[in-house]
């Protein structure tokens, strides 16, 4: 939910400093682009290199850069970001910026933000509890920044209370909570299928294609930062997810994958068929390494479980179906007769006759693209341009959103 995500990560002067090393991991870790604002009181507890070199960014300080008279932008901050991350705020830095008093980078960025803001306070009870502060809460949050709550236990003056910094995990998590209620797949779940099958010939041998399964990591990925809950069954694949909490089932043959597909599919609300499915297979796996021979070699083929069919004969009303068809001729046509005779909700056309489009594997250094046209059950066509993979996820899904919010 977090990958992608612009965040500016601001530190005060508090002994919760120390945590800031162990959010910035977490952050990074997600997928998150972090740069770390620091005031000067805030140097005394942690220092700028720990956080520079856990963000990959300069931990910025103040207004000036170098000797040269280059400066850190706070407007050109307050723009980039997505987020602001506040920890630990100080009662002092609380202050300044619930009445706009601005004496340093850190609250001149704040003011500068158009972003969501959240504050993670970090205090000792009485300081917490004081008119004052509550006065200032009460400001910061009638400003629309989101304030997550302090834990009661033991303090830096070594009592135990209330003021008590929350810890790095429960911050992503509550902001992860925060941002999951507006998304508009929120409690759907999604299936998605990637990469090719491998048909066995032999023990070292097999059938298969180039599919590297980017396209349907992409819609894993895409689906899970709008809110649903994803189950994703990959063929053999280089990839990795950036989204830990998309569940990951492997599978290598066509069986496999049928198999996976059905025990998921009843319980998803969106399914999405983007692997490359062998249509055909060896009639018997050899159980030893075939031995060259002079004389030709010939295979019985025998089908695969056309998969999608299946899972169209059981479909349900509230369930949405998205099927791919990969069309050297006649694309159009043969891609509306897949779309009826495998009762889908929508079908997703690639013509390799389209430079760039379709499936390969990804060479070093290259972009992977496709382009598509979405064809839904009522015949509607929609055409898109070449687009990164990433990018065509994205056309997918708001394709989907917008027809399953009807």
């Amino acid at each position: 939910m977090l990958n992608g995500k612009k965040i500016l990560l601001a530190v005060t002067g508090s002994i919760a400093a120390y945590k800031a090393a162990i959010l910035t991991r977490l952050l990074v870790k997600s997928g998150a682009d972090v740069t770390v604002i620091m005031t000067k009181s805030a140097t005394d507890f942690i220092s700028p290199l720990t956080l520079s070199t856990l963000s990959k960014n300069p931990c910025l300080i103040d207004f000036v850069m170098n000797e040269n008279g280059e400066w850190n932008n706070h407007v050109e901050l307050g723009l980039w970001a997505d987020m602001m991350i506040i920890a630990p705020a100080s009662a002092n830095t609380i202050g300044k910026i619930a009445n706009g008093i601005c004496d340093n980078l850190l609250i001149a960025t704040y003011l500068s933000c158009r972003c969501p803001v959240y504050i993670a306070p970090a205090m000792d009870e009485d300081m917490w509890k004081h008119p004052s502060t509550r006065k200032n809460i009460n400001t910061l949050k009638s400003f629309g920044n989101i304030i997550i709550p302090p834990n009661n236990g033991e303090l830096a003056s070594g009592l135990v209370g209330e003021g008590r910094m929350d810890e790095p995990e429960n911050i992503i998590a509550f902001i992860e909570k925060e941002l999951s209620k507006n998304l508009p797949l929120r409690g759907k779940k999604a299936l998605v299928t990637a990469g090719p099958t491998y048909e066995a010939i032999d023990p070292v041998r097999f059938i298969g294609n180039q599919s590297s399964g980017k396209m349907g990591y992409s819609i894993a990925e895409e689906l899970a930062a709008n809110g649903a809950d994803v189950t994703l069954i990959s063929g053999p694949s280089h990839l990795s997810l950036s989204n830990n909490k998309i569940n990951l089932i492997k599978a290598t043959s066509a069986d496999e994958m049928y198999k996976f597909c059905i025990e998921n599919f009843k319980k998803a609300d969106i399914t999405i068929m983007a692997a490359a499915v062998a249509d055909y297979k060896p009639s018997e796996k050899q159980s030893q390494k075939i031995k060259k021979k002079d004389q030709k070699l010939e295979l019985n083929l025998i089908p695969t479980k056309d998969i999608l069919f299946e899972l169209g004969k059981i479909k349900q009303k509230k369930q949405y179906l998205v099927g791919f068809a990969l069309e050297t001729d006649n694309e159009l046509e043969n891609a509306k007769i897949k779309l009826k005779k495998k009762n889908l909700d929508a079908i997703i056309l690639n013509s390799l006759n389209d430079e760039g489009a379709g499936f390969s594997i990804i060479e070093k250094n290259k972009k992977a693209t496709n382009k598509i046209t979405i064809i839904d059950r009522n015949n509607k066509i929609t055409n898109f341009d070449l687009k990164n993979k990433e990018n065509v996820a994205k056309d997918i899904v708001e394709h989907i959103i917008r027809h399953i919010s009807k």
